[in-house]
């Protein structure tokens, strides 16, 4: 089993996710900064990019495998720049945001109740608008969303060409 580059790109992705889920654990129960839904869906987004460039970046499988790894990560990544910047434009500017995607979507799955700590929705979307180092958590997600977007777009495109 070798292990590439673009292996390591994906290994590195998955961390960058698990990092972030886990700053965003930090924040809520360390500083009571509490999750709105599409804070969660987020959550949610990011932990499935991180099992994706897990499974596909460990170097087993054929390279068709890895490249459809990649391209599940990067549709991912994609998803969850909508969800960060609807979040930012529109639900941060709204009182709640019950009865949205990202509500319906957690509830109805079943998350919330499931993993609590993990999934719950404590907060409407106005009051889960926070800043850090002088610029919105939607915003800090949306950047990591665009990096793992191009990381993964990456490992796409290089291993379409090896």
């Amino acid at each position: 089993m070798k292990i590439t580059c673009a292996d390591k790109i994906l290994q590195f992705v998955a961390f960058l996710c698990l990092a972030a889920v886990g700053f965003a654990l930090v924040s809520q129960y360390a500083f009571d900064m509490r999750p709105c839904a599409w804070c969660v869906l987020q959550r949610l987004i990011l932990l499935a990019i991180a099992a994706v460039c897990i499974l596909t970046g460990t170097g087993w499988g054929s390279a068709w495998v890895r490249r459809l790894g990649a391209a599940l990560a990067a549709a991912l990544s994609i998803s969850g720049i909508v969800a960060a910047w609807y979040q930012y434009t529109v639900a941060s500017q709204a009182f709640s945001c019950a009865q949205t995607f990202a509500d319906t979507f957690i509830t109805q799955s079943g998350l919330d109740a499931a993993l609590p700590w993990l999934f719950g929705i404590y907060a409407t979307c106005a009051d889960a608008r926070v800043s850090l180092l002088g610029m919105e958590y939607a915003l800090w997600g949306l950047l990591l969303f665009v990096v793992s977007a191009i990381l993964t777009l990456w490992v796409l495109l290089r291993r379409a060409r090896a």
